[in-house]
Order: structure tokens, then C-alpha cells, then sequence
């Protein structure tokens, strides 16, 4: 179901993501220095919710394409790729893009930007990613225990307009 695409994208995808959050926080730092700390934590929530989110679906999906087997498909090396790609490609671009003038992304070096700041972005992804997908699981079996129980469904299908 998941295949090589999948992760790519999500690495393509997310990598962007923390390069955009990083590009606009570090403009806005420029114009508001005072507000440093809340701004970190709003980009941080952005980038989680977007994680999360996309974990969920991809849970909802997986249950649905899995039913009748009690097992899903492990997501668990499709989320580590993206979010090993994601850091490490976050990393370089924001490297890249912090040597350009009016750029401000906080002047890290190369390995740091490669190991650390990849790293963080490694775990940022991946732990999320994988609650998101057991959320998306856990309601997807709460649906089908309501679906077959003859009670309404308390979500929507994937994919149904509703």
C-alpha cells in the first residue's frame, strides 16, 4: 500500500515545512526579538500538527485497506526514512538558504546543520508520525465496532464527503 512514493513525499513534504517555519521565524525574530520563546512553540505546533494529522490519516487508511487481517501494514521504517530525509535535507537547504543575504536561520554550520539540527528533526518527525498512525488505528477500530454494533459511525469513512 505504502511504497517508495510514500515516503518521499512525506519527506519532500515535511522537509519543506521546517524550512519554511524556519525561514518565517527567523524573519520574525528580526521584528520581534522579544517574542523568540512563543514563536518557537507556534512553529513547533504547526510542524507537529501537520505530523500528527498526516499520521492519523495515514492510520485511518492503513485500517481500512487492512480489514479483516487484525493487522496493519508497519509504517514504522516508511516514517523513519521521511524523517531521516526530512532532517537531513531541512538541513541542508536551510544551510543553503542561511548564506544568502536577509536570510536569518540562525548561522549554524554545515555538520551541525547535518547532525544535530537533523537529528531533532529526525525525532520531531518520527515519534509524532507513529502516535498519529496508533490515533488513526485506534478510531478507525472504534468506527468499525460502532458500524458493526448497528450505531452511528463516529467518523466518516477516508475519503467520503460527508
Amino acid at each position: 500500500m505504502f511504497g517508495m512514493n510514500a515516503w518521499v513525499l512525506r519527506s519532500v513534504v515535511l522537509g519543506a515545512l521546517v524550512v519554511a517555519l524556519r525561514a518565517v521565524l527567523g524573519f520574525a525574530m528580526v521584528y520581534w526579538p522579544t517574542h523568540g520563546a512563543q514563536m518557537r512553540m507556534l512553529c513547533i505546533v504547526a510542524l507537529l500538527a501537520a505530523i500528527v494529522s498526516w499520521g492519523v490519516r495515514d492510520g485511518l487508511r492503513d485500517h481500512a485497506a487492512s480489514t479483516g487481517s487484525g493487522r496493519g501494514t508497519d509504517m514504522t521504517l516508511l516514517w523513519l526514512k521521511a524523517g531521516a530525509a526530512a532532517g537531513i535535507g531541512s538541513g541542508l537547504v536551510a544551510w543553503v538558504l542561511d548564506r544568502l543575504p536577509r536570510f536569518d536561520l540562525g548561522d549554524k554550520g554545515l555538520l551541525f546543520e547535518v547532525t544535530a539540527s537533523a537529528s531533532f528533526i529526525v525525532l520531531l518527525v518520527f515519534v509524532p508520525a507513529l502516535i498519529g498512525v496508533g490515533i488513526g488505528r485506534r478510531l478507525a477500530e472504534r468506527r468499525g465496532r460502532r458500524g458493526n454494533s448497528g450505531g452511528p459511525a463516529a467518523f466518516p469513512a477516508a475519503g467520503t464527503a460527508t
